[in-house]
Order: structure tokens, then C-alpha cells, then sequence
């Protein structure tokens, strides 16, 4: 029940070795997960399988499939894109804006820019660091130290609304209305183009072979994961379209990835493409127009608006709304600005 945490890779890295064994001389011959399954601490036979589908499982220096037969003085080493860390998290009184608290659970509205759990790159400054110093035990998902609370994640540059576990049976239901895509997830996107009216993306996501940072969308379930997102036109507004997305599934960029796919990139998101001008005019002043537009919203143009569940201790529904952040509500300001000032020419 842990499938949301597909965690956002940041570009290539080098390889660290996390984990060595030098197979003894009378080792009888027995399938690699198998045999992992018995060395590595906390370690499911799926989650071996999935290291070992991503290339971070060598013998002899070289990628294996999970049917390979170890055999005696086989080297066998696992390898990740960051280096080896304990996983305790260090508390940091970062400031935290909730607009929701009680005993079991807490909504918060993370701001564009802050990382939501410890990384490659990121062991501080982030959420997780945050609740761990203003709440002083909060649970665990099997399989997922130093991420504590947390049964669902959005990127570093989304802005909005988290649920937050504060207990063992809190955080067990919430996974669990997760993994049955029972939890009700909106956001607002603008997104480059035109769309004249609501619509669905469904594909297998995962990583893209020519990047792996990006994530790609597929027609084949070998080489990702089942992902729908349904789309409802908002706003029109000239060359750019405001659209709320709701989620059926929780994969890794889900919405940047889907609208990247039917020609609708996200504004300003620069992983996908969309931090250049790809609907317009060739005017110098719509280039300066727009520019400045990413200059107001220097990320991708994302945020989680609203979140709906049902309470695992009280059994009836809740939901909760954030407002845009200033950055995102300025730019569309001025993209109202500017189609009104087109239409009155």
C-alpha cells in the first residue's frame, strides 16, 4: 500500500554501492530475489524485484534479471543514485501552515519549492524535517523510513495540500484509501494551448528511456504503471488554459506527464517543456509579456487545491480547499489582463 511514493529522481547521478555479499563456495544455486529476500533486512520479494527491474542490483559488476541463479563466489552489490545514510530524520523548526489539526490526522498546505521528504540532495529544509520537530512520533509505513506521517507526496515545485498521519491505525487507513484510489484529489493546472473542452489521459507511466527524470507515457503495462487523470476546462484564456485535474491514481508527475502527452504541457515547467513559448504571436512584446509571466511563477504552474477522505477514526467524509499562492494568482491575473487587452483592440 505504499505505491505513491514514486520518488522524483533528480538527473543521472553516479551509483553508490548501498549493500555488498560475496557469495560463499557452497551456495546452491537459487534465484537472486530469492536469495536477497534472506540478506536484506525489511526487503519484500517485490521490492528486491523492482531493484533489480531498475538496474540497482549487479552481480559481477552487471545488471541481472530477477530469474538469474546465484552461484558461489558471485559478487553481488546493490547500487542506488545517492549515497549510502541512516534514515533518522533531524528535526527543524521550520514553520508549518495548517489548516487543519486533530488527534489523528493534520492537513498541511506545503509552499512551492519545499521538498517533501529527505533525498538525494535534499536531507534538509524539507516537510518531514518540519513535522518531525513539531510532532514527536509520528508512524511509519512499512518500507518507508524517514518518511514519517506521510502516505502521499507532490513535487518540490507543486504548492498545496498534504494529509498528515499522526498514528499507527491513521496512517494504515489512510494507505489504504489510497491504494483503492478512494481519496478524492483536485488540482489547477494552466497548461500551454487551447482545450476547448474536459477530457481524460490514461496510460502506463514510467521512466522515460531517453531521461530519468521525466517520466513518459505508455501503451504497454511492461513498462510502467496504470494512470488516469480526468480534466475539466475552467478558463480559456488565449494561448494558455486553466483546468482543474482530478486524480484517479497517484504516479510520479502524473498531470505534467499526461499533459505533456496530448500536446498541453504545464506552464513554466521546465522538465517537460513547458518554460518556452510553444503557443503565440513572434512579437517581441508577447515574448516580453510572457517572460515576465515566468518570472512571476518560476516553477511549473501546479497546485494541489483540494483533498476529500474519509476520516479513519470518525467515519464520515471531510474535505479541505487551499487558495492559489500569490505567485500562481498573479500570473493568471495577468493572463486575463492580457486576452482582455487582445479582444479590445
Amino acid at each position: 500500500m505504499t505505491e505513491e511514493f514514486d520518488i522524483e529522481e533528480n538527473g543521472e547521478q553516479d551509483l553508490y554501492e548501498h549493500l555488498r555479499i560475496a557469495v560463499d563456495k557452497g551456495q546452491a544455486l537459487l534465484r537472486i530475489d530469492k536469495f536477497l529476500m534472506h540478506r536484506v533486512e525489511n526487503a519484500s520479494r517485490n521490492r528486491i524485484q523492482n531493484a533489480i527491474e531498475a538496474d540497482n542490483v549487479l552481480v559481477n559488476n552487471k545488471p541481472i534479471k530477477a530469474s538469474y541463479k546465484v552461484k558461489p563466489f558471485d559478487i553481488i552489490t546493490v547500487v542506488l543514485p545517492h549515497p549510502p545514510r541512516d534514515t533518522e530524520v533531524y528535526p527543524e523548526d521550520i514553520p508549518l501552515v495548517i489548516p487543519y489539526e486533530d488527534d489523528d490526522l493534520l492537513i498541511v498546505n506545503k509552499p512551492a519549492g519545499m521538498v517533501v521528504h529527505p533525498g538525494y540532495n535534499n536531507y534538509t529544509g524539507t516537510l518531514v524535517n518540519a513535522l518531525v520537530f513539531h510532532f514527536s512520533k509520528l508512524p511509519h509505513l512499512p518500507g518507508n523510513d524517514g518518511r514519517p506521517g506521510l502516505v502521499h507526496r507532490i513535487d518540490k515545485d507543486t504548492s498545496g495540500l498534504l494529509v498528515i498521519a499522526k498514528n499507527e491505525r491513521t496512517i494504515t487507513q489512510l494507505a489504504k484509501q489510497f491504494y483503492d484510489h478512494s481519496i478524492h484529489r483536485k488540482y489547477l493546472a494552466l497548461v500551454w494551448g487551447d482545450i476547448e473542452k474536459d477530457g481524460t489521459v490514461a496510460g502506463y507511466i514510467g521512466r522515460s528511456l531517453k531521461d530519468r527524470r521525466v517520466m513518459s507515457v505508455y501503451d504497454n503495462e511492461d513498462k510502467g504503471k496504470w494512470s488516469v487523470t480526468h480534466y475539466t476546462v475552467l478558463e480559456r484564456l488565449g494561448y494558455v488554459t486553466l483546468i482543474e485535474c482530478q486524480l484517479e491514481t497517484g504516479r510520479t508527475h502524473q498531470i505534467r506527464a499526461h499533459m505533456q502527452s496530448i500536446g498541453h504541457p504545464l506552464f513554466n515547467d521546465a522538465l517537460y517543456g513547458g518554460n518556452k513559448i510553444l503557443k503565440g504571436t513572434v512579437f517581441t512584446k508577447y515574448k516580453q509579456f510572457v517572460d515576465n509571466c515566468f518570472g512571476i511563477l518560476p516553477r511549473q504552474a501546479l497546485h494541489a487545491k483540494s483533498l476529500g477522505f474519509i476520516h479513519p477514526q470518525k467515519k464520515t467524509y471531510i474535505t479541505f480547499e487551499a487558495d492559489l499562492p500569490q505567485d500562481y494568482a498573479s500570473c493568471l491575473d495577468k493572463w486575463r489582463s492580457y486576452v482582455q487587452y487582445e479582444r479590445s483592440k
